[in-house]
């Protein structure tokens, strides 16, 4: 009797290989309905963000949607609602994963050692430059880049092609802060960017100033020492204050008794501001330097809050404050339901460890409870404008705060470049506007709102989870009126950083701020002769 030997082939469904979270065709639509609809009643809008890009946020939306309701697979929708939020071109809003929805294969993190930075001479025509490589040159293979080589290609394509490719996904509130962004962020390797973008190895083509083009092939590594990372500080005739340990800034005296001036590298708005900027001012009291000028390097800074109070204690002037106002729509309520069931555990206004306000949170929850629940009630589109989240006045005042008790007495300079956003940019609008002091480099970042509200969406018809989506939920409005978002205030010296001026950037600026603190010493001292 003959064996017969059966072979039985099963079709293997892709839901063995990657997850099938995306539903149906009728499900994504679904899906694009409701976040474009609700983003039409949620979202705060930035009209001066719109024309500063050239855009109509809704019609750029309206792009995506096709390829949210074709996506086959988790990878595809969940790079596809990356592309619909970035759409908004807002920096603090995102995409995130949630437990049950989309599920993403996993990816092998690494760093390059190299690092760009965009060289902004030309606003039309920005490119590429190397901005720092590791320590260890041995990673190169003998073909080490120059500080300076302008990029040409990444893995064969065109820098401006990828780059442009790469603006589809990652959303940033202003072109120049995209592109400070993404230079730094072409030596990584992470879920930013579809998997698509990225190969084993980094491949570039990169020009040096004087010479041919050449290619290198780069790894991606665990770590990197850096030669000189993100954030220098190379302050020429200045030394660190050591007693002044704090994470919002670091101090920064003068070596030479006769250079009257303070500098403070910005490092953020954290937790620890008020506390710093009272260690601050005690310590200028202590050692007789109230009357000092000051620089403040907010090149490298991120955000916040409470920057009105440190700006109280930095100047002598009265300013008035940022402001700012919520979109009143489906989702007010439970935002100011969360908010104050969060007061109420916390017995305070929080960002997140650190007080978000100077008074106990009195002032932002009536303002909440009485003009907003109005406006709701009233059918008005936006609440009222009420100095930022109330935190440093009460709603009904004039926006205007009066300097402290302790204070500085000289005048400022405010370094600023466009890393950094979101409370620095409020910080700089509020010197810039009340016109505190001198302000030279870049605009910064440019972004900025009063809230975000989060949603774990599911789709519409199945009920399943999908991600965490965004909306910006609030405008921030500068000292001058205008809408922050997109809307950086302009400095009033502007120096681009250059592949030529890099290294030497901020010993630049710094020389720059002490030579119009001069000139406005002196300047004083005619108009005080004037007067005799």
């Amino acid at each position: 009797m003959k064996k017969l030997l059966i072979i039985m082939f099963f079709s293997v469904p892709t839901v063995l290989v990657e997850a099938q979270n995306a539903g149906t065709r009728e499900d994504r639509e679904a899906l694009f309905n409701y976040i474009y609809e609700k983003t039409l009643d949620r979202e705060a809008f930035s009209d001066l963000k719109e024309q500063h890009y050239g855009i109509d946020v809704r019609e750029e939306m309206l792009k995506v949607k096709d390829e949210v309701v074709n996506a086959s697979t988790d990878l595809e929708l969940y790079y596809a609602l990356v592309k619909l939020s970035a759409a908004r071109r807002d920096s603090h809003l995102d995409v995130s994963p949630i437990e049950g929805g989309l599920v993403l294969p996993e990816i092998q993190r690494g760093t390059v050692p190299i690092r760009f930075h965009p060289d902004y001479t030309d606003k039309n025509n920005v490119f590429f430059f190397v901005a720092d490589l590791a320590k260890d040159r041995s990673v190169y293979d003998g073909k080490a880049p120059s500080i300076g080589d302008e990029l040409i290609q990444v893995n064969g394509e065109p820098a401006d092609y990828y780059i442009n490719r790469a603006s589809e996904y990652i959303s940033c509130s202003t072109r120049e802060n995209f592109l400070r962004r993404m230079a730094f962020g072409l030596s990584e390797k992470n879920r930013d960017l579809p998997p698509s973008f990225y190969k084993e190895n980094l491949t570039l083509t990169l020009k040096p100033k004087k010479g041919k083009e050449y290619t290198i092939t780069l790894p991606y590594l665990n770590d990197v020492v850096w030669q000189y990372g993100r954030m220098m500080k190379d302050y020429v005739g200045y030394e660190l204050v050591s007693e002044i340990k704090r994470e919002s800034f670091e101090v920064y005296k003068p070596t030479d008794p006769n250079n009257k001036t303070i500098l403070l590298w910005w490092y953020g708005f954290r937790g620890d501001l008020q506390d710093a900027s009272d260690e601050l001012v005690d310590w200028a009291e202590k050692n007789n330097m109230l009357d000092y000028d000051l620089i403040i390097d907010a090149i490298d800074s991120r955000g916040g809050s409470q920057g009105a109070y440190a700006l109280a204690r930095l100047t002598s002037k009265p300013f008035k404050t940022t402001g700012g106002n919520i979109k009143l729509s489906d989702i007010t309520d439970d935002f100011i339901a969360g908010y104050t069931r969060r007061y109420v555990a916390r017995q305070a206004a929080m960002d997140g460890d650190g007080r978000e306000s100077e008074d106990d949170g009195t002032w932002v929850m009536d303002w909440l409870h009485g003009p907003v629940l109005k406006g709701i009630a009233a059918g008005q589109e936006y609440s009222n404008n009420v100095p930022f989240k109330c935190a440093h006045l009460p709603h009904y005042s004039d926006w205007v705060m009066q300097p402290a008790e302790k204070h500085f007495t000289g005048n400022m300079v405010i370094m600023l470049g466009p890393w950094g956003g979101s409370h620095l940019s409020q910080f700089a609008a509020m010197i810039i506007d009340n016109n505190l002091g001198h302000s030279i480099g870049m605009p910064d970042g440019g972004y900025s709102n009063t809230w975000e509200w989060e949603e774990d969406l599911i789709f519409p018809i199945s009920k399943k989870p999908v991600v965490e989506f965004m909306w910006n939920i609030g405008h921030t409005i500068s000292p001058s009126g205008q809408i922050v978002e997109g809307n950086p205030s302009q400095v009033a010296e502007y120096i681009p950083v250059s592949r030529d001026n890099y290294l030497n950037y901020k010993p630049m600026l710094v020389n720059k701020a002490q030579e119009w603190l001069r000139n406005e010493k002196a300047l004083t001292a005619v108009k005080i002769n004037e007067k005799r």
